[in-house]
């Protein structure tokens, strides 16, 4: 599994949103895998390694088979520079590290962790036959077989071996890790990838050998018998192949000229040729398309995607349930936002890389010139204290200052206006909420901004307010909260604050709020409140 490079947004992918915001700008590197789609890895700036989600066969490498809903650091992979990853079926998990080393943990009934056992792994171990001498550039995962590629264009591979996946001729299981031989010996590997039960590999002339389960037509040889060892696709000899991506029963292969060939099986639509029909040797597809750069398959979905030199993303096979048979151009940037969005399960075909570009969108830019000296235009003066601001965003923002400024405002006006019916935080948080569109404030100075939203029309705003108070009522300051929401007619709010004192009558007749209450205010509570049954005591 190779990584991307360009910036990819985790965000797309659901479990990512059980992050914070700081979190996800932590991130570096990212995938997301499991049956459902329900656990992930990341890898921080600082190279701090977590997970979290599901943790089906111990799968997350957390030593416990406990789920989590809050990341969890793997103390074992901190520091390690993980380069390449991937996952299969159970599932298991495999990495390499830019030193070359190999950890793998989780399902391991069919001896997929290497280690010559078929315990579960639960936490990351090294997996050391045969690969200590060697560094590991790449590695690669089917349903429940692993592959790793070194340096030097050896390969090896190791884990359940019904159909011959693994490559050594015969059926039975690698309990660790073997040099795949045969046709592929004195030959420099240079790309690999694992459908569920097959195997593939590209050789640095541009052949393409496979081997393993072939019963769809996967291996692209020209007929459906499985293979015990690696065979050449002699359809490509013609042409030099560059990558290599397998789905669950198909394959796609990118030439260096940029044309692309699929093959395999075709039940939704996933080899792009406008039909169902398996194809059991190579056919080119795309072909009226322009140049193609790059092209995404996962071995456990039936989606494919292709990028096209100008960065155009096409996808095609089964999208969210759809059998799409010709590959259709989406809006992505991207061939990972095809398995966000479209796949099914919605995992990553490939480790993530999220290089944070130094680019501020729009509203990053606003954002950060609120209250900026250096380019404002106009100063606002409350309690004493300046708020800088620019008239432009004002009007773009607010009607109120939109018809403020077109009424009385000309260039000799002055250029400080004062405020006193407000306080300095909270006309500091209205004009920061129209360059952010958020508020934060707590909630007895939400109540004043409630006043600000009301006298200013600002209904977005008002909701905003009503719920920070609502979030942040308690028995102390219930009462001057439903006298502020009696006062700025939020009845909504009021119907809160008053549910609220009823329900927690007795802690809240006991603060100092309730007996500084305004009398009619006070009279007219104790009225509804006894309509409703709270003084029968």
């Amino acid at each position: 599994m190779t990584h991307s490079s360009i910036m990819v947004d985790v965000g797309k992918w659901p479990i990512f949103t059980l992050l914070s915001p700081q979190e996800i700008a932590s991130i570096r590197k990212a995938c997301v895998f499991g049956t459902s789609a329900n656990e992930a890895i990341y890898i921080t700036h600082s190279d701090e390694v977590f997970v979290f989600g599901l943790n089906c066969s111990n799968c997350l490498g957390t030593g416990d088979n406990q789920s989590t809903i809050v990341p969890k650091k793997l103390e074992a992979l901190c520091g390690k520079k993980i380069s390449s990853l991937s996952y299969g079926s159970g599932p298991h998990v495999v990495l390499c590290t830019e030193d070359g080393e190999v950890y793998a943990w989780g399902h391991n009934g069919y001896s997929q962790l290497g280690n010559g056992t078929t315990n579960q792994g639960i936490t990351p171990v090294q997996v050391c036959t045969n690969l200590l001498i060697k560094k590991v550039v790449e590695v690669a995962c089917g349903s429940h077989h692993s592959m790793a590629l070194s340096m030097d264009g050896d390969l090896y591979a190791w884990g359940y071996n019904n159909c011959g996946q693994v490559g050594s001729g015969s059926t039975a299981n690698q309990p660790t890790p073997r040099r795949v031989s045969n046709c592929l010996q004195g030959k420099i590997v240079v790309g690999i990838a694992c459908g569920q039960t097959s195997s593939m590999a590209v050789v640095n002339n541009g052949e393409v050998y496979g081997w393993g389960y072939n019963g769809n037509g996967q291996l692209g040889l020209g007929n459906n018998g499985n293979q015990l060892t690696p065979c050449r696709v002699a359809a490509l000899h013609s042409v030099c192949v560059l990558q290599i991506a397998c789905g669950y029963a198909h394959t796609l292969a990118l030439t260096d000229e940029g044309l692309l060939y699929a093959w395999g099986a075709n039940t939704y639509g996933q080899l792009g040729t406008g039909n169902k029909s398996n194809q059991l040797s190579p056919v080119q597809i795309m072909m009226e398309k322009e140049r193609v750069v790059e092209i995404a398959a996962c071995h456990s979905a039936h989606t494919s995607a292709a990028k096209t030199q100008s960065g155009q993303v096409y996808m095609w096979g089964q999208c969210r349930g759809q059998s799409v048979t010709f590959p259709h151009l989406t809006h992505f940037a991207c061939t990972d936002d095809v398995f966000a969005c479209f796949a099914t399960p919605a995992v990553m075909w490939r480790l993530l890389s999220v290089e944070h570009e130094d680019f501020l969108t729009v509203a990053e830019s606003l954002k950060k010139e609120f209250d900026s000296p250096e380019t404002s235009d106009l100063k606002f003066r409350v309690d004493g204290k300046y708020i800088h601001v620019h008239k432009a965003v004002l009007k773009i923002r607010c009607e109120h200052f939109r018809t403020m400024f077109q009424s009385y405002w000309n260039e000799d006006m002055k250029e400080v206006i004062e405020i006193d019916q407000f306080s300095y935080p909270v006309y500091r948080a209205f004009l920061e909420y129209l360059y952010t569109d958020s508020v934060d404030l707590p909630p007895e100075d939400a109540i004043g901004l409630l006043d600000l939203a009301t006298s200013y029309c600002e209904n977005r705003l008002k909701k905003l307010c009503q719920h920070i108070i609502k979030r942040g009522i308690t028995v102390e300051n219930a009462f001057s909260l439903l006298s502020a929401a009696v006062r700025y007619d939020a009845e909504d709010l009021e119907e809160f604050c008053f549910k609220f004192c009823v329900n927690h009558l007795t802690e809240v007749t006991q603060t100092t709020a309730f007996w500084q209450m305004d009398g009619p205010l006070l009279k007219e509570f104790i009225a509804k409140a006894s309509k409703c049954g709270a003084f029968k005591n």
